[in-house]
């Protein structure tokens, strides 16, 4: 099993549960290379200098600087950093719900499967998902990655749910701008013609259609220089895994049942 990345809660008005997210993709099978003295075979290595005294700087010592004129900047540490930190650092608060096939695919960047992380919380879970699901609706709510909160879409999917981030509405280019100029329609004659050579060509989809020719042919010739030489032993360790989050988890059917009282006393007010 992949390894999560974060961990936190998963709310829906009253019910919570404890949730974990991974990476739904990985990059860790990719041919990468380190940069080497070609000389002397040694790893050559990069660190922060002090642009004016030329001297290495510390980990100890980085921060965050926000100028606010030239060579003249606002410092911030990763703790002054912490305590500005959002809700949504350690909480998905699903806040509204759309349908599904109204989020344009351009705006989805990067998946994430979401999984219960407490068998405690499967209930919760997976009411969530199965609601969602019957109504063919996917979740918005916003996260906190990479200290910087991003809104993000929960979809459905198998037993899971897949936690989309979303690309800000500024990074998103208007489709009209590059499309304007192609012809609205076509030859009518020459579409059956097209329709023939795509149905030839028609097959289920598989991962192998999209394989990396260039991949397999770095690892054929990185495995041909590999006999030449002598393996090299290599310890491994790793940090042992952090403890996961205290449970705050609700009786279900009671938070449903407070959550649609709450909903029909708010309309009956208004």
């Amino acid at each position: 099993m992949a390894p999560y990345r974060w961990k936190g809660y998963l709310k829906l008005s009253l019910v919570t549960c404890p949730v974990s997210l991974t990476p739904a993709t990985s990059q860790s099978e990719k041919v990468r290379f380190h940069t080497l003295n070609k000389s002397t075979g040694n790893r050559v290595v990069s660190q922060y200098v002090d642009s004016v005294t030329g001297k290495p700087v510390k980990d100890e010592n980085e921060a965050k600087g926000y100028a606010r004129g030239e060579n003249d900047y606002v410092i911030l540490t990763d703790d002054d950093l912490d305590r500005v930190a959002l809700d949504t650092v350690k909480t998905i608060d699903i806040e509204k719900f759309v349908p599904a096939e109204s989020i344009e695919w351009v705006y989805l960047e990067k998946p994430n499967y979401l999984m219960p992380d407490d068998p405690v919380g499967n209930e919760a879970f997976a009411v969530i998902r199965d609601a969602m699901k019957s109504d063919d609706v996917v979740g918005v709510s916003k996260l906190v990655m990479g200290r910087r909160e991003r809104a993000v879409i929960l979809e459905p999917r198998g037993e899971g749910i897949v936690l989309w981030s979303l690309r800000f509405g500024d990074e998103v280019r208007p489709e009209e701008n590059y499309f304007e100029d192609i012809a609205d329609e076509s030859d009518p004659d020459l579409v059956p013609l097209v329709q023939k050579l795509i149905k030839q060509h028609t097959s289920h989809w598989s991962p192998e259609m999209v394989s990396d020719p260039i991949q397999e042919s770095l690892l054929k010739l990185i495995e041909e220089k590999k006999k030449a030489l002598k393996p090299k032993k290599t310890t491994k360790g790793g940090k042992g895994a952090e403890a996961p989050p205290k449970s705050n988890v609700v009786n279900i059917m009671d938070a449903l049942k407070k959550s649609v009282a709450a909903e029909l006393k708010n309309r009956k007010a208004s």
